[in-house]
């Protein structure tokens, strides 16, 4: 994530700044995020959870099959998963 004042002579080298850090970043396992900032949907939800969203994925189905708790960062419940945890 990248912040500054409101500054347009600068937004290009900025935010040129800010992606080029990011993929500097990447190759080397920076491809977890910060949840709680994250909107970019289901797919990038999946990719920062990694190895464990399936896992994640089997406890929602037992404890929130219904999805209440769905707001923002939202995790599914795994179909078919409530006695496998």
């Amino acid at each position: 994530m990248s912040a500054w004042a409101p500054d347009p002579p600068n937004k290009d080298r900025i935010t040129a700044w800010a992606k080029n850090y990011w993929e500097a970043l990447h190759p080397y396992g920076a491809g977890g995020a910060y949840v709680n900032f994250m909107m970019e949907g289901k797919d990038r939800i999946r990719a920062t959870y990694r190895n464990n969203y399936e896992r994640l994925a089997q406890i929602k189905a037992k404890y929130d099959p219904s999805n209440f708790f769905r707001v923002n960062q939202n995790i599914r419940p795994e179909a078919g998963a409530k006695g496998s945890v």
